[in-house]
């Protein structure tokens, strides 16, 4: 079968194919739902652990209640670490040959990862709804801004959680099995998340170590989050985290813009498994 001769056709015929591969994978998410019930463990016991135990021995240098304080951390934590799931779930299907089997179909081939990255948006809209709920109950936080803005931190987190999808579709290619795409991606996102603002105030730090913290992605989310949230923050230091929206728009639109490319361009090449 030909693709459609003309542009517009084609559009339409990449859109249709986009969203019947992104019906697949969200119907795959659906029949596990004890896989996104795993990835929210860890979240849930950082906040307990965090929120309860190390909670009281952590003071604001501006003052205002932790827990407020950490959940916007522990939402981004949660979306930095899509990438983790979306880099193992193409390696699987990479080792499996399902992934051969779609490119050997008249399937448009940026619908694939197109597809796939939409159903993995809808998890990540399930998981930081999910996180909600959990901080609400267990760790007592409330949003106290505007409710569109606590709606344009939401976005702003999932936007960031989309762009890590691509980052961690990218690196599924690259390797060749669920472990190694595991070790390559949670090897060395979850320290960052601790390189950041998620936890603890950047106030104590070295000058060095601060000037890397402030220029991490994942502090300028944070940072945004909790001023469209209304919650307390620490002192803004640098650019990005003395305009921490613009910067996080900024931040999550380049990851989008480099690695979804790369991914289109590793899938079109890449040698079957």
């Amino acid at each position: 079968m030909e693709p459609p001769a003309t542009s517009g056709r084609r559009l339409r015929w990449a859109l249709s194919d986009t969203f019947v591969i992104a019906g697949r994978s969200f119907s795959q998410l659906r029949a596990q739902p004890g896989q996104i019930a795993a990835e929210l463990v860890a979240p849930v016991i950082m906040t307990i652990l965090f929120g309860y135990v190390f909670g009281s021995a952590i003071s604001l240098p501006g003052g205002g209640d932790y827990r407020d304080y950490l959940m916007p951390g522990i939402f981004m934590q949660v979306m930095a670490l899509s990438a983790v799931a979306a880099a193992t779930s193409v390696a699987e299907d990479m080792a499996q040959g399902i992934i051969d089997r779609f490119r050997a179909q008249p399937i448009a081939r940026m619908a694939v990862l197109a597809g796939r990255s939409l159903a993995d948006m809808s998890k990540d809209w399930l998981s930081l709804a999910t996180m909600s709920v959990c901080g609400l109950l267990i760790a007592g936080w409330r949003p106290h801004g505007t409710p569109l803005g606590t709606l344009a931190g939401f976005a702003l987190l999932a936007l960031f959680g989309y762009a890590m999808v691509w980052l961690g579709t990218y690196i599924g290619l690259l390797v060749k099995s669920g472990a190694q795409a595991d070790a390559a991606t949670f090897g060395w996102l979850f320290p960052m998340t601790f390189l950041a603002n998620a936890f603890v105030p950047l106030e104590g730090l070295p000058g060095w170590l601060r000037a890397i913290a402030d220029w991490n992605p994942m502090s300028a989310v944070v940072s945004a989050a909790r001023m469209l949230f209304g919650n307390p923050g620490s002192a803004a230091a640098s650019w990005p985290l003395q305009h921490p929206v613009t910067a996080s728009l900024c931040w999550s639109l380049l990851i989008i813009a480099v690695f979804a490319p790369l991914a289109v361009r590793r899938y079109r090449t890449a040698a079957p498994r």
